[in-house]
């Protein structure tokens, strides 16, 4: 059997010019964010304890905790909504076509009772309000021209929903059923986000215009703003407020002022006679009074700024911090998505890394959480301790995690250029593109060092190094191989079919090159030249992926027919056969240290473990390995797999041999 371990998650899919809404529950002081068909629930005080659900039909976009924290409601680019539970496996309420085209944000309201959504649609239905159980529509919603990009549901009676947009304007509702009943046109650009403060007395909007504006949350009327001075210097992408005034009181209190708080009540501040002067009180009353007056939000910016702003008796916000998080000052340092939750102030970068801050001390440097954006392609252990995983998409970005600790920072290139193919050992990392072009680059520490470029003249198509001999390197490419010794091109050999994949033995002696004629051509080495000595015949779809055991003993190889063989490399007679357990194409496969098991990840989203001195039937297979399926395998040790795909996550599994 295999459990899973650990999940290094993805990052919130982002895009430049738009700000994402995240979200979170703050009894479980989890946040929910969405990276393509996956909504990812994580914990901020448990970084390795990921929750993802795959369920969408297409890119999901926003989703949200009910208020008591028992239901998801997420959206996607189709315009539908799915209402699921946060236990059970995620068992779906219900799923509701709300939009014609995009949603760009949803909210709850404070009863659990119903949902508002917001985003493209046709003529002018671009906001909808409907009952969460059976999706009966609670008002009319005109008065918008162009897409809505927030809305937001006031949390205390009566009940009120803003909407903003594209349009430049903040659309007020009262109800239900809701009607429209003001609007304001007082932002001069797109008007990005819109949230109610906690205890529903205002609501601020946050636009492209660098502005912030203040509302009156009974009326709707304009009441203040966010000043000019030391404000934004670019696009307001998104707010949050501080988290409701009774926790951030209570949080500095001892166990028996917190008892005392009980007898007085949260609310009226009925205070029994006998404690009428006690200091626990005063101090009570004094801080709710500084929050009630003086409440706080936070901004993100395209001038890569977080802001705390502080709200005067006056209405009128002030800067009280700004945060400038770590970084390269390029554009993905551009902050798009915000959230004040708990003791944690979070924001989100373009480039998708997540950086956490204390709310009590803001002059602590954050903990930043990042990972890839986009589909995993390969993966590479190296043989530390602990053992340290290289993992690349092919947007160029190639990360560092430590297993049991999780993400360990990027590696910075000096040159970016996409990545097909990464193979590592301790000092060196080879990887190839879509440039024609194979590159080195040394490894120093938790950086690459100085790089050297290969160009062989046609598009890499897979990668193998001869890990006693790194600086030997076997590159194919759609008519034949290329040697590579160091950052020369030893030879160029035109092997008179279409190649799909190659493997060469750890000591640089023997290769194995694999066409698409699902034939396995193996060669001697001598020199700058390749010998044939036998091809082998097994496969019935075009070979996918070869590699040797670590003990060279034996080599497996996988075609797109969904079958893989385990072959022995001296008598190069199959060993393990009927490996036909997958039902679609096979990616990637990996060996186990010691040589005793072969992983195999598929299309089909499942990861197979097969033991070499069992038969093919005995096998443990992981269903649903990664959503969208499975492109990078590697044994960490002789029990634990690591597995990568088009989810953008990566998962360690224990395996355990039946």
């Amino acid at each position: 059997m295999a459990q899973l371990a650990e999940t290094y998650a993805c990052v919130p899919s982002t895009e430049r010019g738009r700000g994402i809404l995240i979200s979170g529950d703050p009894k479980s002081n989890s946040i929910l964010y969405c990276n393509g068909r996956s909504v990812i629930i994580r914990y901020l005080d448990r970084p390795l304890e990921v929750q993802v659900y795959g369920e969408h039909g297409y890119p999901a976009t926003v989703a949200r905790f009910s208020p008591n924290g028992e239901w998801i409601a997420s959206a996607d680019v189709s315009g539908t909504v799915r209402i699921w539970g946060t236990r059970n496996e995620f068992v779906l309420k219900k799923e509701f076509r709300v939009l014609s085209g995009r949603i760009d944000d949803l909210q709850w309201s404070p009863d659990c009772q119903r949902i508002v959504a917001s985003g493209e649609g046709k003529g002018t239905s671009f906001v909808r309000a409907f009952m969460w159980d059976s999706g009966t529509n609670v008002g009319e919603f005109d008065g918008h021209s162009r897409r809505v990009l927030s809305c937001a549901f006031k949390p205390t009676r009566p009940f009120r929903i803003v909407t903003c947009g594209e349009d430049f304007l903040v659309n007020f509702y009262e109800g239900p059923p809701f009607k429209f009943k003001l609007s304001h046109r007082d932002h001069s650009n797109f008007v990005n986000c819109v949230r109610f403060s906690p205890d529903g007395s205002k609501f601020i909007t946050v636009s492209s215009d660098k502005k912030g504006i203040l509302y009156d949350a009974k009326t709707g009327d304009i009441i203040g703003e966010l000043s000019s001075e030391d404000g934004h210097k670019g696009s307001i992408y998104a707010i949050s407020w501080s988290p409701d005034s009774k926790l951030v009181a209570l949080r500095g209190m001892g166990l028996w002022e917190m008892g005392l708080m009980k007898l007085i009540g949260i609310y009226g501040h009925v205070c029994p006679l006998e404690f009428r002067n006690s200091a626990a009180v005063l101090r009570y009353l004094q801080v709710m009074e500084h929050i009630r007056k003086d409440g706080m939000v936070l901004t993100v910016s395209a001038d890569k700024s977080a802001k705390v702003w502080e709200i005067s008796e006056d209405n009128i916000g002030k800067v009280k911090k700004t945060l400038t998080c770590p970084g390269s000052g390029g554009v993905d340092d551009m902050l798009v998505g915000c959230l004040w939750q708990n003791d944690h102030i979070v924001t989100v970068s373009l480039g998708g890394t997540i950086f956490l801050y204390s709310a009590g001390d803001l002059d602590k440097a954050p903990l930043p959480l990042s990972g890839h954006m986009k589909n995993i392609n390969s993966l590479a252990v190296l043989k530390n301790d602990p053992k340290v995983i290289l993992s690349s998409s092919y947007d160029g970005l190639i990360v560092k995690w430590v297993q049991g600790i999780g993400y360990y920072g990027k590696l910075d290139r000096k040159v970016i250029s996409q990545i097909k193919c990464l193979a590592a050992v301790e000092e060196e990392i080879v990887s190839s593109g879509f440039d024609n072009k194979v590159w080195r680059h040394s490894l120093q520490g938790d950086q690459c060092g100085d790089a050297e470029c290969i160009d062989i003249g046609n598009q890499p198509k897979d990668l193998s190094l001869a890990l006693l001999s790194p600086n030997i390197a076997l590159v194919s490419v759609e008519t034949g191989v290329v040697i590579l010794d160091g950052s020369k091109v030893v030879s160029t050999i035109n092997l008179g079919f279409t190649v799909t994949a190659c493997a060469i033995a750890p000591n640089g002696t023997e290769a194995i090159v694999g066409g698409q004629d699902g034939k396995l051509n193996v060669y001697s080495i001598t020199g700058d030249t390749l010998k044939e000595e036998a091809v082998l015949e097994k496969h019935r779809g075009a070979i996918t992926v070869i590699r040797y055991s670590p003990d060279v003993s034996m080599f497996a190889s996988a075609d797109a027919n969904r079958e893989a063989v385990v072959w022995d490399s001296a008598s190069r007679e199959v060993k393990l056969k009927n490996m036909l357990y997958h039902t679609a194409r096979i990616n990637c496969l990996a060996w186990s240290p010691d040589s005793s098991m072969v992983a195999t990840g598929s299309l089909d989203t499942c990861v197979i473990i097969y033991e070499v001195d069992k038969p093919a039937s005995n096998r443990i297979t992981i269903k649903g390995a990664h959503l969208g399926g499975v492109y990078g395998l590697a044994f960490a040790d002789e029990r634990n797999v690591v597995s990568s795909g088009e989810d953008a996550c990566i998962r360690v599994w224990t395996v355990t041999p039946q």
